[in-house]
């Protein structure tokens, strides 16, 4: 039996707040998908975040040069889950990588053979957890009306790429996921 675990990745005040260099547009759109889908799947939610490293190595120094008012404790508020998901009491997987998917997230899903994929962006940490995920051998089914990405633009364009893993990665609608949760 096929067990769906909803993953929200990176739904946090760096990428909703207008105010942020990292302001990801259609968020709130996303966020009220995300926070209608929620109640259907229980239990069986996985929240991730995105934090910086203590001290970047590699590439990310550029890239942290590139963006250094990110380069905060993971404590910051700056990081915090944006106030509809703050505190449910689900599993948060913390990592300063844009793919979520490793041994935390293979944990914190317990036997889950599928994922639910929402949050942002659809270009960057959505598209990095939704390859690794699908080599590692689970379904995802990305559900696009609950994602946001930089642009629509690209967003649509992350879509298109990640629908050339099927069947490994499915793109589908929220409507087509809450019909079928239960079942």
């Amino acid at each position: 039996m096929t067990e769906r675990v909803l993953v929200v990745v990176d739904m946090q005040q760096v990428f909703g707040n207008p105010a942020s260099p990292w302001f990801t547009p259609r968020f709130t759109e996303a966020e009220a998908v995300i926070a209608g889908m929620l109640p259907t799947f229980g239990r069986r939610a996985v929240f991730t975040r995105f934090i910086a490293p203590a001290r970047p190595e590699g590439a990310w120094i550029r890239y942290y040069e590139q963006w250094p008012f990110a380069l905060v404790p993971a404590d910051d508020p700056l990081y915090d889950q944006v106030l509809a998901f703050r505190d449910t009491g689900h599993p948060v997987v913390t990592l300063p990588t844009f793919g979520k998917w490793g041994p935390q997230l293979r944990q914190a899903i317990g036997d889950a053979d599928e994922l639910v994929l929402t949050g942002v962006a659809t270009d960057c940490c959505v598209l990095s957890t939704a390859l690794a995920a699908a080599d590692a051998g689970l379904r995802v089914l990305v559900v696009a009306d609950a994602c946001a990405g930089i642009t629509d633009a690209d967003h649509q364009r992350a879509l298109d790429a990640m629908a050339l893993y099927a069947p490994l990665i499915e793109i589908v609608s929220s409507r087509d996921v809450v019909g079928v949760v239960g079942a």
